[in-house]
């Protein structure tokens, strides 16, 4: 009987065009290169499920997938193995065996994500791919009272892609905090579920909102909306980053 094996992934996501295999695009991603170490170790042609999907430039430090497999390797030696054979900005961080039922997006029951903003004057080489960069001094009490506005249960679809297909565009947006460190700005959001980009959109504008030109007013009727065109645009991919993927039970 094959074994269900969960992976907790980390990666940069700035050499990828994001998690989805795209084949026949020959655009490389994180799902190519994790499949590709998989045929490796095991010789067999296994199809790995993920969390959701990550869009090109975009980071994760608690990206999970699972994939089933006849192999006998250990469960804490998935890690080690596939890091052996993985490029060196997509690692493992830790593997194990899993109720044959878990399913890496179906069984989720919410994600948290951070976006970084650089605030300062002058670009930074050092985050040039993992951060925006906005050359102006945000107004952050702005920024948090518009943060209030969006938190809760709420029809997104002023802050989702034209090109969801989620069947709903209600989510239930559980936290939305701002935390200033220096020039560095921390956007943590955790919701429930999130629609296509609904967290860059929510970032690009709340930082349009802490450049002055939405109040949390504005926002509410954003909201009300559900008019895309009415928010802010979308923030860059670099400076998200999926840090967590919660689930309900123990996964043993």
């Amino acid at each position: 009987m094959p074994r269900n094996i969960k992976l907790l992934l980390e990666y940069d996501g700035t050499n990828y065009h994001g998690w989805q295999s795209q084949q026949g695009s020959g655009m490389p991603t994180i799902q190519d290169a994790l499949e590709e170490a998989l045929r490796k170790l095991t010789k067999e042609d296994i199809k790995t499920v993920s969390s959701g999907r990550t869009d090109a430039g975009v980071h994760a430090l608690g990206h999970v997938a699972n994939f089933l497999t006849e192999s006998r390797i250990p469960a804490e030696a998935w890690a080690p193995a596939l890091n052996r054979l993985l490029p060196a900005d997509i690692r493992v961080l830790a593997s194990e065996v899993v109720a044959p039922d878990f399913h890496a997006r179906f069984s989720a029951k919410g994600k948290r994500y951070q976006y970084l903003v650089l605030a300062r004057r002058a670009p930074s080489a050092l985050r040039r791919n993992h951060a925006w960069h906005v050359d102006r001094k945000l107004n952050i009490a702005v920024m948090r009272r518009v943060a209030e506005v969006l938190v809760g249960k709420h029809d997104f679809s002023a802050f989702r892609s034209a090109g969801c297909s989620a069947k709903t565009p209600v989510r239930k947006l559980k936290a939305l905090t701002i935390k200033k460190k220096g020039d560095l700005v921390e956007f943590t959001l955790e919701a429930d579920a999130f629609l296509m980009h609904m967290a860059r959109n929510i970032v690009g504008t709340l930082v349009e909102a802490g450049l002055g030109r939405f109040s949390p007013d504005d926002v509410r009727r954003i909201l009300r909306s559900r008019d895309r065109k009415k928010a802010g645009g979308a923030a860059p991919a670099r400076g998200l980053y999926l840090m967590t993927v919660f689930y309900g039970r123990t996964l043993r």
